[in-house]
C-alpha cells in the first residue's frame, strides 16, 4: 500500500468535510452571530465532543486499534470478528448508560464546564436544554469511531474520513430549511447534531457488512482481547482526559470573560481544525495501523522509518499552514464569517484568537504523529505523564496570560498552542531516549531549506493581501476570489521554492505491506 496515496485520499475526504464545516459555521455566524445564543450552543455541543475525544477517538481508539491490528496480523478472521463483536457489545451498553446519565445530570455538567453562565439564568437554562438534545451524539459518534477503527485497520481509510460530512450536511440543512420552524431557532442546531450522529453511524454500517465485520451482539465477558483493551484504556482515559481538561478550563475561563469570548475561540478553533484534521488526523489515522503492524512483527527499522516519514511530511505541510493562518488571519475570518449578525468586533476578536492558535499549530499536529509512536507499542503511560505535565504548564500560562498580561481570550488560545508545542517536544524526547525512533540523515539541511521556503511564502502573502481593513468593505464574491488567489499564490511560491531547493514529491512515496 502506498502511504502517500492513502494520505492524499484521507486528506481529500477530510478536506471535503472541512469545507462543508466552513459553510456550516459561516451560516451559523450569519444567522446567530457571536453572542449568548451561540455561546450556549457551543458549550452544549462541546461537552459530548469532549467525551467523544476522551472515549471514542481518544482512549478507545488508542487501545483498540493496536490490539485489532495484532489480531488481524496473527490470528484468523473468525477470532478477529469475535473480538469486534464483544468490544462493540460492551461499548454500546456502556454508552447507553453514559448517555442517560449525561442527560439527567445536564444542569450540573453545564455548571462545571461553564460556571460563568450561572450569572445569566436564561443563558444557563438554554444551555441545559441544548445539552440534553445533543448528549446522545456521544452514543452515535463513539460507535462511529469504533467502526472507523475497524475500517482503517482493513485499509478502508476513505470511508471514516468522509463520514463527518454527514454532520455538516445535517447542520447546514437545519439552518437553511428548518430554523424558521422553531420557536427558539438555535435549538435546530442541537437537533441537527443528534441526527448528524445517527446519519454517520448508518453510513458506515454497509461498509462493515461489505468486509464481513458487522458486529453482532455477544455479551461474553471473559475475553482476553477485551480485557487487554480495557487495561490499555485505563491509562489512555487519563491521558486523553488530561489533554481535554485544557479545553474545559479554557471554556471555564472564557465563560467569565466578555460575552462572545466562547464564540470567538470557537470560530478561530474551527479554522485551526482545518489543517489539523486534513493533515494531523489523516496522518495519524494511516500511521497507527502501519506502526502497530511493524511492532507486532518486531520490525524496528520499518517502525523508525515510518515515524521519520510522518514527521518530515508534517513539517512540509503543517509549517506553511501555520504561517498562512497567522499572516492571513484577518482575510480568513472576514471572508468566512463576517456576514449578518457577525460584527467587526467579532471579526477582530476572532482574528486575535486565530493568530494565537497558529503559533501552536505545528505542535498540535506533531502530537498526532508522535503519540501513535507510543500507542502502537501499547505504551500509553509515557504520553499520559507528558500530558499531565503539559496540563500543569498550560494552566500556569492561562493564569499568566489572563491575570498578568491583558491577553483575555487570545491568551487562552496562546496557552493551548504553546502547551501543544511542549507536549510534542517531550514526546519526541522520550521517543529518542527510549531509542524507539532513529532520525534519518539530512534533517538539518531539510529544516534550513524549509525555513527559506516559509520565509518566501510569508513575505509574498504579507505584501499581496494589502490593507486588511479594506476587506471589511468587499462583497462576498470579491472576498472569496481574493482569498482564493492568495491561497494559490502562497502555495505556488512555497512549493516552487521547495522544488528549486531540491524537494520532489516522489521522495516521499512510502509503501507498506498489508
Amino acid at each position: 500500500m502506498n502511504l502517500l496515496k492513502a494520505l492524499a485520499k484521507v486528506g481529500s475526504m477530510t478536506f471535503v468535510s472541512r469545507i462543508l464545516g466552513f459553510v456550516r459555521d459561516t451560516l451559523i455566524a450569519r444567522v446567530f452571530g457571536a453572542g449568548m445564543l451561540t455561546d450556549a450552543f457551543i458549550v452544549a455541543f462541546k461537552i459530548p465532543n469532549l467525551l467523544r475525544r476522551i472515549s471514542a477517538e481518544g482512549a478507545f481508539s488508542q487501545a483498540f486499534v493496536p490490539i485489532l491490528a495484532e489480531y488481524k496480523s496473527q490470528r484468523n478472521f473468525d477470532e478477529t470478528h469475535l473480538l469486534i463483536n464483544r468490544v462493540a457489545t460492551w461499548l454500546g451498553l456502556i454508552l447507553v448508560g453514559v448517555t442517560l446519565l449525561g442527560m439527567l445530570a445536564a444542569p450540573w455538567i453545564v455548571t462545571l464546564i461553564a460556571p460563568g453562565f450561572r450569572a445569566d439564568a436564561a443563558k444557563m437554562q438554554l444551555t441545559v436544554e441544548l445539552l440534553r438534545i445533543t448528549f446522545p451524539y456521544i452514543f452515535f459518534i463513539s460507535l462511529v469511531s469504533m467502526a472507523g477503527g475497524v475500517l482503517n485497520t482493513y485499509n478502508r481509510f476513505g470511508i471514516p474520513a468522509f463520514t463527518p460530512v454527514w454532520l455538516n450536511v445535517s447542520m447546514i440543512a437545519a439552518v437553511l430549511f428548518f430554523a424558521d420552524h422553531f420557536a427558539e431557532p438555535i435549538k435546530v442546531l442541537a437537533w441537527a447534531v443528534f441526527f448528524g450522529g445517527f446519519l454517520q453511524l448508518m453510513f458506515q454500517i454497509p461498509f462493515l457488512k461489505q468486509i464481513g465485520l458487522l458486529p453482532r451482539f455477544d455479551l461474553h465477558a471473559n475475553d482476553d482481547g477485551v480485557w487487554r483493551i480495557l487495561k490499555l484504556m485505563g491509562p489512555a482515559v487519563l491521558g486523553v482526559s488530561v489533554a481535554q481538561i485544557s479545553m474545559i478550563t479554557n471554556t471555564i475561563f472564557a465563560s467569565f470573560l466578555d460575552t462572545g469570548s466562547v464564540s470567538w475561540l470557537y470560530y478561530a478553533d474551527r479554522l485551526m481544525e482545518f489543517p489539523t484534521g486534513v493533515l494531523g488526523v489523516a496522518l495519524g489515522t494511516i500511521l497507527l495501523p502501519s506502526l502497530s503492524k511493524a511492532y507486532a512483527g518486531s520490525d524496528e527499522r520499518e517502525y523508525s522509518q515510518l515515524l521519520d516519514w510522518g514527521l518530515r511530511l508534517t513539517f512540509i505541510l503543517a509549517a506553511p499552514a501555520a504561517v498562512a493562518l497567522a499572516v492571513l488571519a484577518a482575510p480568513l475570518v472576514i471572508s468566512l464569517f463576517y456576514y449578518g449578525k457577525f460584527t467587526p468586533l467579532d471579526a477582530a476578536m476572532t482574528e486575535q484568537a486565530l493568530i494565537a492558535y497558529s503559533i501552536g499549530l505545528l505542535g498540535l499536529i506533531l502530537v498526532k504523529i508522535l503519540a501513535p509512536g507510543f500507542y502502537a507499542r501499547q505504551n500509553i503511560k509515557t504520553p499520559v505523564k507528558v500530558a499531565i505535565f503539559t496540563l500543569i504548564v498550560t494552566q500556569f500560562m492561562n493564569g499568566l496570560f489572563i491575570f498578568v498580561l491583558p491577553l483575555k481570550h487570545a491568551g487562552l488560545a496562546l496557552a493551548i498552542g504553546l502547551g501543544a508545542c511542549i507536549n510534542a517536544g517531550l514526546l519526541f524526547y522520550h521517543l529518542r531516549k527510549a531509542n524507539i525512533y532513529q532520525p534519518q540523515s539530512g534533517w538539518l539541511l531539510f529544516l534550513l531549506k524549509l525555513l527559506m521556503a516559509l520565509s518566501v511564502m510569508g513575505a509574498v502573502l504579507y505584501f499581496a493581501m494589502g490593507d486588511t481593513s479594506a476587506w471589511l468593505h468587499f462583497g462576498l464574491m470579491k472576498r472569496l476570489l481574493y482569498l482564493s488567489g492568495l491561497v494559490v499564490l502562497g502555495g505556488a511560491s512555497y512549493f516552487a521554492t521547495l522544488m528549486l531547493l531540491g524537494f520532489h514529491p516522489r521522495d516521499y512515496i512510502r509503501r507498506v505491506n498489508h
